[in-house]
């Protein structure tokens, strides 16, 4: 039973077949729904939804949504086995520590869907940020 409230992004797919397979690359598992317009992957708690859009041009493509993890590190690494370029569509970009506080990396489907996946991390004092707010 679900102990909190949640948001999930409902993302669109050229076709869901194809996404399915593309994201069971990275971890995920799920289904297309029995009447064929809709799927649902999850990886641990996180879900993803997906409708389709035949017409849909990646390179066009506005979709995102953000997957807050408690180890980013691990399922950074753990996306590795899918070898997805560093540019492009699909791409996984590097992992690394954004000025707003989070450390993250995204990843853009073949549909051009931006997933950017990562956790909060805090800075620690160095002779440089000693002293800074």
């Amino acid at each position: 039973m679900q102990s909190h409230d949640m948001a999930i992004p409902i993302l669109p797919s050229r076709s869901l077949a194809d996404t399915l397979t593309f994201f069971e690359r990275l971890g995920f598992e799920g289904r297309i729904h029995q009447h064929g317009d809709y799927a649902i992957m999850t990886r641990g708690t996180a879900e993803l939804h997906f409708f389709t859009h035949r017409e849909l041009r990646p390179e066009e493509s506005a979709a995102a949504c953000y997957i807050r993890v408690v180890d980013v590190d691990d399922v950074y690494h753990a996306f590795e086995a899918a070898k997805l370029p560093g540019t492009g569509i699909p791409r996984r970009d590097v992992l690394e520590n954004k000025p707003w506080g989070m450390r993250e990396f995204a990843v853009v489907d073949p549909d051009g869907n931006l997933i950017r996946i990562g956790q909060p991390f805090s800075r620690r004092r160095t002779p440089t940020t000693a002293g800074m707010p």
